[in-house]
């Protein structure tokens, strides 16, 4: 067993899939969408926060987000929630990178240490992120020098990108990686053992920064926050996993949803409406007092 779990969640989208509920000014995941037993009502970002502290709460939990959101995240994880701030968007292998940099420059985390890289809005079970722990573990043993979580299709879908591994174990090597699918190709794919791309991988920390300087002229985390304006935009799929040779796959077979559409955002709402809302055969109108804070008020047509 590791001695501390890093977790990396990346926080920099604005969600505009699900606009006009979310924007560039409230993103999807500060949005109260999620009863408690106590009558309160959480975000994406909070439920989250509470799961991995749920797995282990000594958890290293560092947010990697832009400026635009730090006031948002320390309102609703606290004053104490670590954050790496990006200056600008530059996609996400700059994020990482400067992520990996703010780790070992400033936090101290060492190169050997692993590091996890999560989404911050899935809607998943605590076993989820057993799962990111058991990964982190694996990246540290050094199974691979790229450890991906891949989920276990439930069905043929277009939405999502494909890990193609070479075995059907739980845990195997990657043979290649699938863009986005017809729905039957995706079943193709499937019946071969295909895997979605959750987006969630773990690697040593010196792997990236060892990455990172191949590609990037820096020093340091300060040289590279100052810089970092002048990156150049490039996706960490791109610039490191599709070149990488030593990639590994970890499968996972609970719940798990990627909250970025209407569609899959319906699903796990428990009322058909939140905040003030009249709905009939003619009109649908809704009001939210304030854009941050869900009325806790709910009425359904009779």
């Amino acid at each position: 067993m590791m001695e501390n779990l890093h977790v990396v969640l990346l926080s920099g989208g604005s969600g505009k899939r699900l606009w006009p509920l979310s924007n560039d000014i409230r993103s999807k995941q500060f949005i109260p969408l999620f009863p408690q037993v106590d009558g309160e009502y959480i975000s994406m970002a909070q439920r989250v926060f509470r799961q991995i502290r749920k797995v282990d709460r000594a958890a290293d939990i560092t947010v990697a987000t832009s400026k635009s959101q730090v006031s948002t995240l320390k309102n609703q994880l606290g004053d104490n929630v670590d954050i790496s701030v990006e200056p600008c968007r530059r996609d996400t292998f700059p994020a990482i990178v400067l992520v990996s940099a703010y780790l070992h420059d400033v936090k101290g985390v060492g190169l050997d240490e692993a590091v996890a890289v999560c989404p911050v809005d899935p809607y998943v079970s605590t076993d989820y992120y057993k799962a990111v722990e058991h990964l982190t573990e694996l990246a540290a043993k050094g199974t691979a020098d790229l450890m991906l979580m891949g989920i276990e299709p439930t069905y043929p879908s277009e939405k999502y990108g494909y890990i193609m591994p070479t075995s059907k174990d739980g845990i195997s090597k990657v043979a290649s990686f699938k863009e986005k699918p017809t729905e039957t190709k995706a079943a193709e794919y499937i019946k071969q053992g295909a895997l979605w791309n959750s987006g969630v991988f773990a690697y040593r920390l010196g792997y990236v920064l060892e990455k990172a300087h191949e590609l990037l002229d820096f020093k340091c985390y300060e040289d590279l926050y100052e810089n970092y304006g002048n990156l150049t935009k490039i996706s960490f799929d791109y610039a490191v996993v599709e070149k990488e040779q030593s990639i590994g796959v970890l499968r996972y077979a609970g719940e798990w949803k990627d909250l970025g559409t209407w569609n899959t955002l319906t699903e796990i709402m428990h009322e058909p409406s939140i905040g003030d809302v009249v709905l009939d055969e003619a009109t649908c109108d809704t009001h939210v007092v304030n854009e941050m804070d869900v009325p806790k008020s709910f009425h359904s047509p009779a």
